[in-house]
């Protein structure tokens, strides 16, 4: 009867006495080797920018969340408390015009003695919302745009494609532009939109997400039809359709899951796009309106108090800061998801 192989020691060179073709069978590497998801994760973690890119952005998320709530808290405790609350509400008015940064204003006040640091939080909530939000109107549209050309393909795809071209030709803040004061005029003067004054109030924003999100999903289908391509003449796509499986459950169960890393380091990167135009149209005057405020606007309100006479710095310096760095840290974020990926798909 032959030794049991827990018995049998091995020699110096690392093998048994079977030698060391059996040695290496009994411990395969292979099984130590960390799944492709694990390995994406640590090579995320090791891009020390898109990691404090995503810390970032999430102290934002928070500020975002718990800064009203900690005012509203407050508010209720008592008379003392609702007054210090007051003072830091983003449309308090105050005697303090044009106060530098202090301990008790952390980025000054503005023109009508408004503290900037709560205005900057609450306009955080309006362009990340754009951003978001326009990211995933262009998600919907470019994602079942490509993946409809691609799969189906010759004219079809061939007709869908030279649409993308066209709108490809045209101006997109000129069509954004455009929306907001031809059809978002029109919208307002409608019997619908004055009957509703929750409506009226929020109908910029809603045209914003609306004409932001549809310029936005023209590269994204671009790149979901490459990647269907690629896709539709695999075997298991082949095997699928050989069992019977028709066009929308190919699509839906075997094509899109597969192109979804990709869409999702495509859209990290469109984020910062949509927050950049927000912030554009609304620094022009033609995005968010008063009382409401983003940082485009805070960044128009700070240029329209520079004079020959003093420059407050704070107005203008604390909103682009913030700006500039939300921005950098989506991008941070999003390269470091693109290198994560090539990491996984390369296993």
């Amino acid at each position: 009867m032959s030794e049991p192989v827990e018995n049998r020691t091995p020699n110096v060179h690392g093998s048994d006495e079977r030698g060391p073709v059996a040695a290496a069978t009994l411990t395969p590497t292979s099984d130590l080797r960390p799944g492709p998801s694990r390995r994406a994760w640590r090579r995320f973690r090791s891009n020390k920018p898109a990691l404090l890119g995503a810390g970032y952005l999430g102290a934002w998320v928070l500020l975002v969340i718990l800064w009203p709530l900690g005012l509203g808290v407050l508010g209720e405790l008592g008379p003392r408390s609702a007054a210090i609350a007051a003072v830091y509400a983003p449309d308090q008015l105050s005697d303090t015009q044009f106060s530098p940064p202090t301990a008790g204003h952390w980025f000054g006040t503005d023109a009508h003695g408004r503290d900037v640091f709560s205005r900057v939080v609450y306009g955080a909530q309006v362009s990340l919302l754009v951003g978001v939000v326009g990211a995933c109107v262009s998600l919907v549209i470019g994602v079942l745009w490509g993946a409809i050309a691609g799969y189906c393909g010759g004219r079809v795809d061939s007709l869908m494609m030279r649409i993308v071209d066209i709108l490809y030709s045209l101006p997109s803040l000129i069509f954004v532009i455009v929306l907001l004061t031809t059809l978002g005029e029109w919208l307002r003067q409608s019997h619908f939109v004055q009957q509703s004054p929750t409506l009226a109030k929020e109908l910029r924003l809603l045209l914003l997400f609306v004409g932001l999100g549809a310029v936005s999903w023209l590269t994204m289908a671009r790149i979901v039809r490459g990647q269907v391509l690629s896709l539709r003449t695999r075997p298991f796509v082949e095997a699928s359709r050989a069992l019977g499986a028709g066009p929308l459950r190919i699509l839906g169960r075997h094509i899109i899951p597969n192109v979804l890393g990709v869409v999702v380091v495509y859209l990290t990167l469109t984020v910062p796009a949509i927050v950049l135009y927000e912030s554009f149209l609304s620094f022009l005057g033609l995005g968010i309106q008063p009382p409401m405020a983003s940082w485009g606007s805070l960044l128009a309100e700070g240029v329209n108090q520079i004079n020959p006479i003093r420059i407050y710095w704070w107005l203008i310096g604390f909103p682009g800061g913030v700006l500039v760095s939300a921005l950098l840290a989506l991008n941070f974020v999003g390269d470091g998801l693109r290198d994560a990926w090539d990491v996984r798909s390369q296993t």
